[in-house]
């Protein structure tokens, strides 16, 4: 194949879905549906917690960026999917896909980043309690939203920056959705920046995060069992365990379909699991989870829907 492929007009190739003709249809409505129940129950949970005022705490201020990074990272994936899948067409343009990697990586980053920040909220809260408004005062809030977001759009910006008007000599992407592995592929020439780059952008984002996470849990472990309370402790396992599960299901996912690509010896089918997986579970049930744990937002939920049911 040519070398010097344009990457405005090249249309690329992603894996076929092996999606029978009869299952075409089933296929597209459940995708379909998963990604507007998606986007009703972020969207609820954002609306619940911008419109009331007793919601303008930290914790809630900070679980507002979830569904706004689930929204973008859901919307990477499903739209371009179902349409894929309707048309059995699995070509997309450089450009789009361009786009949805970087959607995609930005959606992955900010989920460990935003789950970092509210486990370091629970650490404050539980183990400096009489701190708590001064160390997460409106400024230092602001500031840690602000570097989130700072962090994950240069972080994840500089590599795709790296790639983006390099010559590519081949058109197939190796995944079922485009990511930056998938593109690198692509490249005819020598990609080891990239490849140094991107193996530094996993083990910051993902070391960092799993350390701050560990880190802040052992302090609330300890500090629970200093103080002897049962209401401490189960607070701490209430708030932790479900946290818990929700950043390891996201770290270990993501880092397994980011490093597989490294090995060729990794089941294909194995690798788009995971990928996938990371798409569609948290953005699903993160609203969910965090909102209906929640009393207090589970409380204005309800009351709104009580009014709008009322009042038609």
């Amino acid at each position: 194949m040519a070398s010097n492929l344009s990457i405005y007009t090249t249309l690329l190739n992603l894996e076929p879905l092996g999606i029978s003709p009869s299952h075409i249809l089933p296929v597209f409505v459940l995708g379909t549906l998963t990604y507007g129940a998606i986007l009703f129950f972020n969207i609820t949970l954002l609306l619940t917690i911008a419109l009331n005022q007793n919601l303008h705490k930290p914790m809630h201020i900070l679980l507002f960026n979830m569904p706004i990074n689930d929204i973008v990272g859901a919307s990477a994936f499903f739209p371009q999917m179902m349409v894929s899948i309707l048309s059995q067409n699995r070509s997309i343009t450089y450009s789009a896909c361009y786009v949805q990697t970087f959607l995609t990586h930005l959606y992955g980053a900010g989920s460990l980043l935003i789950l970092t920040a509210m486990a370091y909220d629970r650490y404050i809260a539980i183990c400096y309690p009489l701190e708590y408004h001064t160390l997460m005062s409106p400024n230092k809030l602001l500031k840690i939203i602000l570097t989130i977001w700072t962090l994950d759009f240069t972080v994840i910006g500089l590599p795709l920056a790296l790639s983006y008007r390099q010559e590519i000599c081949s058109t197939r992407i190796v995944d079922t959705f485009c990511n930056n592995p998938s593109l690198m592929k692509l490249i005819c020439e020598d990609t080891r920046l990239n490849n140094y780059y991107g193996l530094f952008t996993i083990i910051f984002l993902q070391g960092l995060s799993l350390f701050m996470v560990l880190f802040t849990y052992i302090q609330i472990l300890i500090t629970c069992i200093s103080k002897r309370q049962s209401a401490a402790k189960s607070k701490a396992i209430q708030t932790c365990g479900t946290h818990l599960v929700v950043f390891l299901f996201v770290e270990f996912n993501s880092l397994f379909a980011l490093m597989s690509h490294r090995f060729e010896n990794v089941s294909q089918y194995l690798r788009r699991a995971f990928g996938v997986s990371v798409m569609i579970f948290p953005p699903f049930l993160n609203p969910l989870v965090y909102g209906l744990k929640t009393k207090e937002i589970r409380q204005n939920v309800t009351v709104f829907f009580h009014k709008k049911i009322s009042q038609s």
